[in-house]
């Protein structure tokens, strides 16, 4: 969902490259790409950097992603998180993300902390309009969208087969909401809705009741999550992914909860908005078979954690109206926020429709 965006590129232009003089000196910033529109959750800067280094040459092409300044779709960012895991990621896995270079902290550069990463090509499939009813997806061959669905659901299963103690990414852990998995979960969603949204929330109250009264217990060793596991969030070049992206709500629980969150987000871009799903994405059903292949073991309680996934996305999605509310693009009666494609979606499943 995009949001306004006021960065003049010639101030930011000149901020960056002051930066950028410290990491990579005499550099040259040409222009800085600024969005007209920015994301929530964070601004992205696109820019080539021109320097010298041992008397040769050199350009590269960057991105900085800008943690949010003025209106956040998340009670707590978690940005430095982000960074973190990024740079683990990058540096000691094979799960494709972007070069990971450097971390700002300060906001006194560029407004908010930002890092810097290098710039991958390809093509991201589109949220707007989902990519079941609109945009470059619709035009590939049944035989790529396979191999995007495939290959992104390969890249989810190294992300849960990774070592977390190995690794060090205990600093995923919330230990203000519960222990790690659906303790957390419901406990961080439950305190979420009332900041996202103050108005009536039936069908999510509804499925936070349902949660918590058939909640199954996680007998495994909590792994990493990606929390936003979709193929929306990558980068494909031929049906391959070259970079996983949008790993702010990383966290740790059961690879059911990415699983499902994965499969409920394209039930939502296509059933959920009334389009049929693409020739050559794969059954519901055999994605799981397949996973359950991948992790060595039975997927448990997909049917629970396909409930927390439309209740989760509601929430943000309460979130998202009220943010249409506070621009002046709905009125402050419309009953977008709590009355949307996620909780109509989200009600016919609470029905039995599964």
């Amino acid at each position: 969902m995009p949001v306004p965006d006021q960065r003049d590129p010639e101030l930011t232009t000149r901020a960056l490259t002051g930066w950028l003089d410290g990491h990579l000196p005499g550099v040259r910033i040409p222009l800085v790409e600024t969005p007209q529109t920015s994301g929530f959750s964070n601004e992205t800067l696109m820019f080539d950097a021109e320097w010298t280094a041992g008397g040769t040459p050199r350009k590269e092409r960057f991105v900085a992603r800008v943690a949010p300044a003025n209106y956040q779709i998340f009670p707590e960012p978690r940005f430095e998180e982000q960074y973190r895991l990024m740079r683990v990621l990058d540096e000691r896995t094979a799960i494709p993300v972007p070069p990971i270079r450097w971390y700002e902290p300060s906001p006194d550069v560029l407004g908010a902390a930002f890092f810097v990463m290098g710039r991958i090509d390809g093509r991201v499939p589109t949220d707007m309009p989902p990519y079941h009813s609109g945009g470059w997806v619709t035009e590939v061959a049944p035989d790529e969208r396979a191999a995007m669905w495939w290959s992104t659901l390969e890249v989810l299963a190294s992300l849960h087969r990774l070592d977390v103690q190995e690794l060090g990414l205990g600093f995923l852990d919330q230990p203000k909401w519960g222990a790690p998995g659906l303790d957390q979960r419901l406990n961080y969603y439950e305190d979420y809705l009332p900041w996202a949204y103050k108005g009536p929330q039936e069908t999510a109250l509804k499925a936070l009741e349902w949660l918590k009264a058939n909640r199954p217990d996680e007998p495994d060793d909590p792994v990493a999550l990606w929390g936003d596991a979709r193929i929306g969030n990558v980068i494909f070049q031929s049906g391959v992914p070259a970079a996983v992206l949008d790993w702010e709500t990383a966290t740790l629980g059961a690879p059911e909860e990415d699983l499902a969150w994965f499969l409920f987000l394209d039930r939502h871009h296509s059933e959920g908005v009334g389009s049929a799903r693409l020739d050559g994405f794969p059954p519901h059903a055999e994605t799981v078979a397949r996973y359950e292949e991948l992790l060595g073991r039975p997927m448990r309680h997909m049917a629970y954690y396909e409930i927390l996934s439309g209740f989760k996305f509601s929430v943000v999605m309460a979130r998202i109206g009220q943010a249409m509310i506070d621009f002046g693009w709905i009125d402050e009666a419309a009953d977008f926020p709590y009355d949307n494609n996620c909780t109509q979606l989200l009600a016919r499943i609470l029905e039995g429709d599964r």
